[in-house]
């Protein structure tokens, strides 16, 4: 016969959670085992428990399998072949040493129903979760930013230490809900911003955390997407666009983009803050963005590409190419990454080029200068035959901008920037 475990569930605080069926098993069956005592329903109760190994255990991860393979051979040499395990809450949420039990193939695992810490919460939130879509969360599980949309349901908060480390992971202010002691008299149901989660002292394992919502990039993006697809079924003008049409769009946007981003730079420089100029860059990213969700949606109705897969490629390239962080490769300076990048890139696309990959519609200086800087490396520099004199002096200009390693395109854009604003001064109109 194989060994049985028969695993209840104590509920989430004191005994009108508990069960009839539980009871009677915890109160009739010969052999009864405790996760542990610490829950307020065991108070009374004459059972042994596993808190002894609780205190030895240097980890969970020594811990948790300790329990299992004493139940197991409690089980193998029971009279009736039969243990039933108690732990707090429900058997199958959050339980770690019942997840190790059901993966076992030598013995057999029943699981009981129970009262669970979720039934509880949404209870004392009058939350239906399935209508909500609730989401359960370990806070121990990944030091990750939390992900949206919410509601989530963040359980293992038994410490402020661990309140501290949800709070790190959260946007500062995030409104978070403080579920404690919930169904006990002692109960607590508080708001708080999430910067001020560490200072609720009262923490232990009755309490968990809700949060409402929270807003992040996958649920932006996703609304985003939906909205494209909107936008392609009911307007006109939407409708009619192609990969080609849509070109200059995507290049206009990113040059009004740079401009942002360099007036952004400008800011940050004399150590100001604009909110205005802000909320411009935004917008002006923003446009780009709709640029690359525009051509994912016309490659996803073509069946060809979608902007999930778009993200992944990128993302996965980027792993590759960069060893010294998801592998084991060793790089001293920023000059080493870019020259693994581009051994990398060459073995990646099976270049037999150094100038395969270069986009040849960048605007003519810099096309030249960064020709001119591949060259370099292989000893070629620009030929100035069959040209003028002054147009001699310009490449001769584009090699010496390299050797002091000056940008020429932004070094040129300052000078005409320069000049616009002398222009501007001489009319006696507004700086810009």
């Amino acid at each position: 016969m194989t060994p049985t475990i028969r695993v209840v569930g104590l509920g989430p605080s004191d005994r009108s959670h508990v069960t009839l069926r539980t009871w009677e098993l915890i109160t009739t069956a010969p052999l009864v085992r405790f996760r542990t005592r610490v829950h307020p329903a065991a108070d009374g109760l004459d059972v042994v428990s596993y808190d002894e190994l609780y205190e030895r255990a240097a980890s969970f991860d020594d811990l948790y399998p300790a329990i299992v393979d004493d139940l197991v051979a409690l089980a193998t040499g029971a009279d009736g072949g039969e243990v039933v395990y108690v732990v707090p809450g429900s058997p199958v949420v959050a339980e770690h040493t019942v997840e190790l039990l059901v993966a076992r193939d030598d013995i057999r695992v029943v699981l009981e129903p129970a009262v669970s810490v979720i039934d509880v919460a949404c209870a004392a939130m009058g939350v239906d979760p399935m209508t909500a879509e609730l989401r359960i969360v370990d806070a121990l599980a990944s030091t990750e930013p939390f992900r949206g949309p919410g509601p989530l349901l963040i359980l293992q908060t038994y410490a402020p230490e661990v309140l501290a480390t949800v709070a790190d992971r959260l946007p500062p202010g995030t409104p978070v809900v403080i579920l404690h002691h919930l169904g006990l008299e002692d109960e607590r149901v508080v708001t708080v911003a999430s910067d001020e989660l560490a200072h609720f002292a009262e923490a232990d394992h009755l309490t968990s955390l809700w949060l409402p919502g929270l807003r992040t990039a996958g649920e932006a993006i996703d609304d985003l997407v939906s909205f494209m697809r909107r936008l392609r079924a009911e307007c006109p003008w939407d409708a009619e666009q192609t990969h080609d049409s849509l070109t200059k769009y995507l290049t206009e946007e990113t040059y009004e983009a740079l401009d942002a981003l360099r007036a952004l730079a400008a800011m940050e420089e004399r150590g100001e803050e604009d909110e205005i100029l802000v909320a411009h860059v935004e917008e002006e990213l923003g446009d780009v963005l709709f640029q690359v969700i525009f051509h994912a949606e016309l490659g996803d109705e073509e069946g060809r590409f979608s902007f999930a897969t778009i993200a992944d490629a990128v993302r996965d390239k980027l792993t590759e190419r960069h060893p010294h962080v998801f592998g084991d490769v060793v790089l001293n300076d920023a000059s080493d990454v870019e020259a693994n990048w581009e051994a990398i890139k060459k073995v990646e696309k099976g270049r037999t080029s150094t100038l395969d990959g270069v986009a040849w519609d960048l605007p003519a200086l810099v096309l030249l200068q960064k020709i001119e800087r591949k060259g370099r490396k292989l000893g070629v520099v620009p030929s100035t035959e069959g040209l003028s004199p002054e147009l001699g002096d310009l490449i001769a200009i584009v090699q010496r901008a390299s050797d002091l390693g000056v940008d020429l395109e932004e070094s040129v854009r300052a000078v005409a920037l320069s000049l616009a604003q002398q222009i501007r001064t001489a009319e006696g109109s507004v700086e810009i």
